[in-house]
């Protein structure tokens, strides 16, 4: 680092992403994207209502903001867009969370929410997933902490249920409590349903995943008002123009066309369970993945060794170091050319 670098963030490790890339052609199963592209519907509406590209984009996100109303019978206050579901995830770090008010998450979880709480300085606990690496609810009752629970997890694809999730709401009433769901499309139930009778519930979302836009930025958060107008405090103190104009109206033409979202959403499970099912066959552990991915170990191959072989061979998935986990490989569900593929590759790794 520079000499004149903060001594605020001289400790700071940040997110590491999936790699992208740029020298050469893989099979990339390896950062949860959609193989499939945005639908022809939706290009057809972004071609008729993009806002002329000179203007700055809408600051109050109505456009979209009344389409995810629409679709889960909520007021548009109780909604608010940002640049991706991290930025997001960001604003409820900085808005929420002190010195007093500390954070909690599952010590096996999404990558960001270490950072983001490194980033603004806020004490937090990593609580351990259970040896099946399910997260235990009596660990999350009554803990008077800001608690951030992915749902489906990542990278382990597990889910609790709603009425955990309400049972860990209704008990920390004086803290707010975080459902991001990221990949809850693919199988898992979503706690949009429960931000009415509980009004320290946010539940996150992104459409980079079930609605093939990673590379357009947008998500968004759904809670009571007076929550997103505190989150909102946050987004026009520091970017009030933070979704663009295309990703906007791209968005809103999304959700003209969930049919063909729930399509392929259901392409993704059946192409999940047929790889679950062929990995089981050739041995692997794969745990129980309500996501878009799923986490996979061999007795016959260390994880990092099955990464690194799978590389040479073109394919990308997700290695990750942690000890407890570092048998495991994370892999994206692509189409199912795509995935036997995968499995031809790994049965000649294995020597199957």
């Amino acid at each position: 680092m520079s000499r004149y670098f903060s001594k605020r963030h001289e400790s700071l490790i940040p997110y590491v992403p999936g790699e992208q890339p740029q020298n050469r052609r893989f099979l990339k199963l390896n950062t949860n994207e959609s193989p499939y592209p945005v639908s022809e519907k939706a290009m057809e509406y972004v071609s008729t209502n993009l806002r002329p590209l000179q203007l700055y984009s809408d600051p109050e996100c109505v456009i979209i903001r009344s389409g995810i109303a629409e679709l889960y019978g909520l007021h548009p206050d109780q909604i608010i867009a940002g640049n991706g579901s991290d930025e997001i995830l960001n604003f409820l770090f900085m808005a929420f969370c002190d010195e007093e008010r500390p954070a909690v998450f599952p010590d096996i979880t999404y990558g960001f929410y270490p950072v983001f709480a490194q980033l603004n300085h806020i004490p937090y606990t990593e609580i351990p997933l259970q040896d099946d690496f399910s997260i235990c609810i009596s660990d999350y009752i009554g803990i008077n902490k800001n608690i951030f629970i992915a749902n489906p997890n990542a990278p382990t694809g597990m889910v609790i249920s709603l009425e955990d999730i309400k049972t860990i709401a209704l008990s920390n009433p004086h803290n707010i409590v975080v459902i991001d769901e990221a990949y809850v499309d693919f199988g898992a139930e979503s706690a949009v349903g429960l931000v009415n009778e509980c009004d320290n519930l946010v539940v996150v979302q992104t459409f980079s995943k079930s609605r093939s836009m990673a590379g357009a930025r947008l998500g968004f958060a759904v809670g009571s008002r007076e929550l997103i107008a505190d989150m909102n405090t946050l987004r026009y103190s520091t970017n009030p123009y933070n979704v663009n104009s295309y990703s906007m109206i791209l968005g809103a033409g999304v959700l003209t066309d969930e049919d063909y979202t729930r399509s392929n959403c259901n392409e993704t499970i059946r192409t999940r369970e047929y790889t679950v099912r062929e990995l089981e066959n050739l041995g692997f552990t794969v745990l129980d993945s309500k996501a878009n991915f799923i986490f996979a170990a061999s007795d016959e191959i260390e994880g990092g060794v099955l990464y690194e072989r799978l590389k040479d061979e073109g394919v990308l998935v997700r290695h990750f170091t942690k000890p407890r986990i570092s048998n495991y490989n994370r892999i994206t569900i692509g189409t199912m050319e795509q995935m036997d593929e995968l499995l031809s590759k790994i049965k000649m790794i294995i020597g199957r």
